[in-house]
């Protein structure tokens, strides 16, 4: 049996207010109707045809009739598919299971509804970090498109590249900027790879690399300046100044780590743990330096290894995120005690830590395996893994020279 699709327009019951398009859908003589979200004016429809008539005297509103021409145009065309899906199963079907399928296939298949499975799945791994970057950049396209989802497939260089104009008025530095646009490119690479879309290349004309920044790096007289601060009458400042001692004696090992490690991830004098970020296992040798720490700060109550998450009634992520706010406080506090140029933070260590092994000569591929690199983006691409003696016999090198 011949599926019918007509294209209508509904007149709004108010007086100069916009009509709706509708799409009816008819199979074995049951009509369905599809309320579309776009409006238009009674004078701009044509009856006798079926189609918007192009009669705006503004530009703007000339644009906005283009613009829905061209949804509507390929909202028939996904219509039809769905249509062709039935038929060709060849096996009875409904007008109502034409109207439900094509919901399904246009909720999935827009940014918003593909974003947000893309941030569940995320968070089925336990990338929280990631995640709430990926809500970010997702409320900030949500913000510029005005709360309106977009299909997949009508995302151009256009669209993207007003955006980017959006975010640059916004006030966005580009490294900024960038962060939302590669969140955006990752997100619409995946529905490509799922072939959900085919590519059209959106991106090829915003900034997405990263811009070069203040330097985050300390030296080694820095670090060491900080490690002899008498800090006993501060215990937040002497509490924040060891843990960033702590983290920088671990390789740069993130903060984030840190606060999850359990006494049980030492074994015979290695302390092994998985990077939150990548999954990827690592072995650091407990030098002296690292030991001190533990005994001082190691809560025997505690199954952790340092005194970040201490209370098991609350939210683990909410008591890592609290005690990396005063400590990132705390450390800027420090910074200006020894004059420091940069703001100083967890994440310092990390750069502290890289940027001296590299001024003592130790290869590049150690310094990659020390940090748990493991995306060309963050590193060079290294050859092959590095022995974890020599990556021990790297740390403790450097921190010799404290």
């Amino acid at each position: 049996m011949t599926t019918t699709i007509k294209v209508k327009f509904r007149p709004s019951t108010v007086d100069g207010r916009p009509g709706s398009i509708v799409y009816q859908v008819t199979h074995c003589r049951v009509v369905r109707q599809i309320t579309t979200e776009y409006k238009i004016y009674p004078n701009e429809w044509s009856e006798k045809h079926s189609v918007i008539a192009l009669m705006p005297s503004s530009v703007m509103r000339s644009k906005t009739i283009q613009l829905i021409n061209l949804k509507l145009h390929r909202d028939l065309e996904r219509l039809s598919k769905v249509i062709s899906y039935f038929e060709n199963r060849q096996e009875e079907y409904s007008s109502d299971e034409i109207v439900g399928e094509y919901r399904r296939v246009t909720k999935e298949n827009s940014l918003f509804h593909y974003m947000e499975s893309v941030i569940l799945r995320l968070l089925k791994f336990n990338h929280t970090g990631t995640t709430n970057n990926y809500r970010a950049a997702l409320g900030s396209f949500r913000r510029f498109n005005n709360g309106e989802d977009v299909m997949l497939e009508t995302i151009n260089h256009v669209l993207i590249e007003d955006y980017q104009s959006y975010l640059k008025k916004q006030g966005l530095a580009l490294n900024s900027i960038s962060f939302y646009m590669r969140i955006l490119r990752a997100v619409y690479n995946c529905a490509v790879e799922e072939n959900i879309i085919k590519d059209r290349k959106p991106f090829r004309n915003v900034f997405t690399g990263m811009e070069k920044t203040v330097k985050r790096a300390i030296s080694i007289s820095d670090v060491k300046h900080i490690k002899n601060l008498e800090l006993s009458s501060w215990s937040n400042l002497e509490f924040a100044r060891d843990i960033f001692l702590f983290l920088f004696y671990c390789r740069g090992m993130s903060f984030i780590d840190a606060a999850f490690l359990k006494k049980t991830d030492i074994q015979n004098g290695v302390l092994s743990y998985r990077r939150h970020k990548t999954g990827q296992l690592l072995h650091i040798k407990v030098i002296n330096q690292i030991s001190e720490l533990i005994d001082r700060y190691s809560d025997k109550e505690s199954p952790y290894l340092l005194p970040i998450i201490t209370d098991s009634g609350r939210d683990k992520r909410t008591q890592y995120e609290s005690a990396l706010r005063r400590i990132n406080n705390a450390l800027k506090a420090i910074a200006r005690m020894v004059k420091l140029q940069i703001p100083l933070t967890t994440y310092v260590s990390r750069h502290a830590w890289a940027t001296i092994a590299k001024n003592k000569n130790i290869s590049i591929n150690v310094i990659s395996d020390a940090l748990g690199h493991d995306s060309i983006s963050t590193t060079q691409i290294y050859l092959a893994s590095i022995d974890a003696s020599v990556i021990d016999n790297a740390n403790e090198l450097i921190i010799s020279g404290l």
